[in-house]
């Protein structure tokens, strides 16, 4: 993989571990109910866990566990976007479409994840 794809992913990473700081509530609106503790704790949990799998993966020496740590995190978080999806199974059409959508998405996140950590060994 080439190192922009790396590059890439240590900012869409970083770039929304520092979001769930800057604008938590879309994000404590997705947390499933089921977890203990509030929504916002985990908001500040999962934007930590971003930030710290960017800077794994911008360094070469973390790098590949760093990138293995940011797939299980995909994986992690789709609950959430699941939740989202139920949620949001009632608003207008363009915004169910956003939700709907972000359920695959964690797919190619996903296999991008792998693929980086793959590339660093």
């Amino acid at each position: 993989m080439n190192a922009a794809s790396t590059r890439n992913l240590v900012t869409l990473l970083a770039g929304m571990g520092a979001l769930h700081f800057a604008a938590p509530r879309p994000f404590d609106r997705i947390v499933p109910q089921s977890l203990p503790g509030g929504p916002r704790t985990w908001t500040y949990l999962s934007g930590v866990a971003e930030l710290a799998c960017a800077a794994a993966v911008a360094a070469p020496g973390t790098r590949k566990l760093g990138a293995l740590a940011a797939a299980g995190l995909f994986a992690a978080v789709f609950p959430a976007n699941i939740k989202m999806a139920i949620d949001w199974r009632t608003r207008p059409a363009p915004l169910r479409t956003v939700a709907y959508a972000r359920l695959p998405l964690q797919i190619p996140l996903f296999l991008w994840a792998l693929k980086v950590a793959r590339d660093a060994e």
